[in-house]
């Protein structure tokens, strides 16, 4: 399975000089690529309000990752939104779907965001509203960092998805983890010390599809973590056990959202 997508352009050539912009029509690259990543931001932003309560601040880094040997996100923009859903939490990555830096002509970046949804935060990383900081030392912001990182080194999961419908995704050192080997039971770490999660399902009760965006779609992709026996079942299985775990999840009533406190489905 090639989890890498290419993002190279392709140019053409004519025998026709094209025309001279126009400076009030055209817009500058530089200009053009600004305008683009507000109106990401604006539509991410409109799609959030919808689904919860979007706090005004978002988890970032004082400097970002990329300019320190971390992954390549589109932008050297690296960010997290936080969105209460009642007694629920979404963590969604803000960034992986920024257009490009200094390049054109390639959509909305990876053209796709992550989320995970729990309400199973410890008290003392829940923070309240306004507060976002807390959430920093939650298993659920550790479990999405990561995916996160492996998602943009793999340029983006979108191919993938269409290709091979839910994917599963193992995070191997469960033990050497800062936040989540002290915060989730051990239910969901495997004797060769892996925790495991779906990627693109089962499928939330809001839209994962934002067409409006401006230089192309964006696919948000739920993160939903599964306990070791699941991670098992998804080994040995493949696609057809990954479909089923998805059934599964969804008739127990557990859908898309990671419940720590809950038994296996398998």
């Amino acid at each position: 399975m090639n989890f890498f997508k290419k993002l190279f352009g392709s140019s053409t050539k004519s025998d026709v000089p094209a025309p001279t912009p126009n400076a009030a029509e055209s817009p500058e690259p530089d200009a053009a690529n600004q305008a683009a990543r507000v109106a990401t931001a604006d539509c991410l932003d409109r799609h959030w309000q919808s689904v919860g309560t979007v706090e005004k601040d978002v988890l970032a880094y004082l400097i970002s990752p990329s300019l320190t040997g971390g992954p390549y996100w589109p932008s050297t923009r690296q960010a997290y939104r936080v969105v209460r859903r009642g007694n629920n939490i979404v963590l969604a990555t803000d960034g992986l779907s920024d257009p490009f830096d200094d390049a054109e002509g390639l959509g909305n970046g990876f053209e796709m965001e992550l989320f995970l949804e729990t309400a199973d935060i410890p008290d003392n990383a829940r923070g309240t509203l306004g507060d976002v900081d807390l959430l920093r030392h939650s298993w659920a912001f550790e479990l999405l960092e990561h995916v996160a990182k492996t998602v943009a080194n793999a340029g983006g999961i979108t191919h993938p998805l269409e290709n091979h419908g839910v994917l599963s995704l193992e995070l191997p050192g469960f033990s050497q983890s800062h936040l989540m080997s002290d915060q989730l039971p051990d239910l969901f770490v495997t004797a060769d010390d892996a925790a495991g999660v779906l990627l693109g399902g089962p499928a939330p009760d809001f839209p994962t599809r934002l067409d409006d965006m401006p230089l192309s779609p964006v696919q948000l992709v739920p993160v939903v973590l599964i306990t070791a026996a699941e991670l098992e079942y998804v080994r040995t299985g493949g696609r057809a056990a990954r479909e089923d775990l998805v059934a599964r999840l969804q008739a127990a009533g557990f859908g898309h959202v990671s419940c720590v406190y809950r038994e296996s489905v398998v």
